[in-house]
């Protein structure tokens, strides 16, 4: 494993809490990306903006930062009739982080869902674990070549989808470590969340570290209530480390905007409990930007201080 991964784990396991990023689309959006538009072309032609976020989240006091490369397979791109610049955006998208990182940040190499459903629900071609392995083996190298710390494979819905994205992650760059979230559902008629095809956060914590993971855990979703419910149950499961970065509510619509229900200070009122629920990393998803960081980090901050943790 190289240096720094070890360093994330070896950080996690001495019972450090570490302080993840916010939303990428949220800031793009308000940057000026036009609905339907590749957000990792910026990576490329506005570049300037997206090195900001960066540099904007780790001031917040994020520990590790993301890649703007969360719809950057080949699967995706093809949507954009773009495939063929699969390498070159992850790679620029990498070395984007990477140049904005502090000497103690880290960046996790993002890779989302390929928006393909796989060969068993799909009614038309669907993606075999072959078809969707290849597919992420080729980002993760990309991602790796561009000099991220670790991977974070985010927003799965389907289990084939996310073991298949873990596998390929270990096969492009096994010494790098590999962080894997779901997108769980709040099912109100039975008080629960699932994932879409109706595993318990207990379930996928299992088979995501079966599958290769080290660290597992949810993003997006409906909030931070939620996630304080999904990691209880997934830390019952496991020791291994957990990450919830929550969605800032749910989304609200007023014509052409939408917004989301919870602020800063809304948002960071719920993470205590995020914490004392067992969860080893922090952050925030769609509708959430640096300053919700900035006071997510405030309350790692202050936990770490009164249980004398070290950390910058």
């Amino acid at each position: 494993m190289s240096p720094r991964g070890r360093e994330i784990l070896e950080r996690l396991r001495t019972g450090q809490t570490l302080v993840f990023d916010g939303g990428y689309g949220t800031m793009l959006f308000a940057a000026g990306l036009l609905n339907g538009a590749c957000p990792e072309l910026w990576n490329d032609t506005r570049a300037d903006v997206v090195a900001g976020i960066h540099k904007a989240y780790f001031a917040a006091g994020s520990d590790i930062v993301e890649t703007n490369t969360f719809g950057g397979s080949r699967l995706k791109f093809d949507e954009y009739r773009i495939g063929d610049r699969t390498r070159e955006l992850n790679v620029k998208g990498a070395r984007l982080a990477r140049a904005g990182a502090p000497a103690h940040g880290y960046v996790a190499g993002s890779i989302g869902p390929t928006s393909r459903l796989p060969l068993d629900y799909a009614l038309d071609n669907g993606v075999t674990d072959e078809e969707y392995e290849v597919t992420f083996r080729e980002q993760a190298e990309a991602l790796a070549e561009g000099g991220v710390d670790l991977f974070a494979v985010e927003t799965m819905m389907f289990p084939q989808e996310a073991t298949a994205a873990i596998r390929a992650c270990r096969a492009a760059a096994p010494e790098l470590p590999v962080m894997a979230t779901m997108f769980f559902q709040y099912e109100e008629s039975h008080d629960r969340d699932r994932t879409m095809w109706g595993e318990s956060p207990a379930d996928v914590a299992k088979s995501l570290l079966a599958a290769g993971a080290d660290v597992v855990g949810m993003n997006c979703g409906r909030g931070p209530d939620r996630a304080i419910v999904i990691i209880r149950e997934m830390r019952a499961a496991t020791d291994a480390p957990l990450i919830a970065y929550p969605n800032a509510g749910l989304p609200v619509t007023t014509a052409d905007t939408v917004t989301y229900e919870l602020g800063p200070e809304a948002m960071a009122r719920d993470y205590p409990a995020l914490l004392d629920a067992g969860c080893n990393i922090v952050g925030a998803c769609c509708g959430s930007d640096p300053e919700h960081i900035r006071l997510i980090s405030e309350v790692v901050r202050r936990r770490r201080r009164r249980g004398g943790e070290a950390g910058p």
